[in-house]
């Protein structure tokens, strides 16, 4: 019999279907990847070694107790001492984000073939982060987080495990998405942890959300109030689960042939129309790796920045937030204490990181280096990454960035 919360996921899918629009879109055959269908079944230290290059595992455990995992990658390539560079995913990903479009393209293996010591994190809740000292990820304790704790615990400790471990002062940070908005928390919140960063590549940041147009996130807002209520007297704690059976579904019902590509349909309305920049084939792999986990509370409190315009704390309510922070709103973000150097980079067809609300983030930020238009209209949130150009659109950009930074450093 199912849970309330697989009955909940399965009526949200189909409300996602249901809204899509019915019109197709031919796609080329052509496999412009190294990836092929196995990918999609392997866990992040298998597709990396299936790829030539050296990986580790590396466990750490939060101040509040969550038991996280670290991948490393490195290559032939790698330097001694070389810099440290932190990729870190977004809402419902992984690490395996970084690696999933295969050798010459995915940015973990690019910084890796460059020389670099790349370390990808994985959030509490994920499938490579489902432990904790005491609580059990199959009781709702364990998934009362947001992306607030991700800022405020998880990136510390994985920013301080591995300057520990690699001897080294500071480090580069690029995050995607959800990515960029735990990085954002923790230096607000944890002013001290600027000094740790050489310079952050916030990719489709995400603070404001005021002008966002998914219709997921659309859909959650709507119904942000019946949400909270299930959160609380039914424990749907657990958003989107990962499960193999996903990846075996997705084999079947949107092979890369098909001319009508249901899940294809299902990405683009989540993160925009971009048919050109998607491989077919890669569908099945990414939908083996995503969703890889995370806290309805994570998705709840994007939709509540949507609805209150504002980059703030979880709003529990005006009883609530009386309790916890003293007043019945919950407090604002306070940007201005990021000192951290900071690029931007972002898609005119984003739909979750809309171009307003990047302006507006921009705005923000005391030490904004530059703001990166990528040179494509219908680069979308998924694109950063997942399109089939985004070396050329972005990470040969990126990473030239990251060594313009170094040598200026080492002068």
């Amino acid at each position: 019999m199912e849970s309330v919360s697989q009955v909940a996921t399965r009526i949200l899918l189909l409300v996602l279907l249901s809204t899509m629009h019915a019109s197709t879109a031919a796609q080329s055959n052509k496999i412009r990847l190294q990836v092929n269908s196995e990918d999609g079944r392997l866990t992040v230290p298998e597709l990396v070694t299936k790829y030539g290059y050296g990986v580790e595992e590396h466990p750490i455990t939060t101040d509040d107790g969550y038991r996280l995992i670290l991948h490393r990658v490195n290559s032939e390539n790698t330097r001694p001492n070389a810099t440290v560079v932190l990729l870190m995913h977004g809402l419902l990903c992984s690490s395996a984000d970084w690696v999933v479009i295969g050798p010459g393209n995915a940015l973990a293996y690019l910084l890796a073939d460059r020389g670099y010591d790349v370390w990808l994190g994985n959030a509490r809740g994920n499938r490579y982060s489902r432990k904790h000292d005491n609580m059990d990820p199959k009781g709702t304790e364990f998934w009362k987080f947001s992306w607030h704790e991700i800022g405020l615990y998880d990136l510390p400790a994985t920013i301080d495990y591995i300057l520990k471990r690699t001897q080294q002062r500071r480090l580069h940070y690029v995050g995607h998405s959800q990515g960029t908005t735990a990085f954002f928390v923790m230096t607000t919140m944890r002013p001290e942890y600027n000094e740790k960063v050489i310079e952050m590549q916030a990719l489709a940041p995400v603070a404001f959300m005021e002008h966002m147009s998914s219709p997921l996130l659309k859909l959650m807002t709507r119904f942000l109030n019946t949400l909270n209520v299930l959160f609380s007297l039914f424990g749907i704690a657990e958003f989107l689960p990962n499960t193999p059976i996903l990846q075996e579904v997705a084999t079947r019902i949107c092979p890369p042939t098909a001319t009508t590509n249901l899940c294809m349909h299902l990405l683009f309305l989540l993160s925009g129309y971009d048919p050109t920049q998607l491989d077919p084939a890669l569908v099945p792999i990414l939908l083996g790796h995503t969703p890889a986990g995370a806290a309805t509370k994570q998705v709840v409190h994007f939709a509540q920045g949507v609805r209150s315009k504002r980059f703030q704390h979880y709003n529990y309510g005006k009883v609530k937030n009386l309790v916890i922070y003293g007043k019945i709103s919950p407090p604002e973000y306070n940007l201005t204490q990021i000192t951290v150097p900071i690029m931007i980079y972002y898609g005119l067809n984003d739909l979750l990181a809309a171009p307003d609300d990047v302006h507006r983030l921009a705005a923000s930020l005391p030490n904004l280096q530059q703001k990166v238009q990528v040179n494509h209209a219908r680069f979308n949130h998924l694109d950063f990454l997942l399109a089939n150009d985004v070396r050329t659109l972005l990470y040969d950009g990126l990473i030239e960035r990251i060594t313009t930074v170094d040598k200026h450093a080492a002068n």
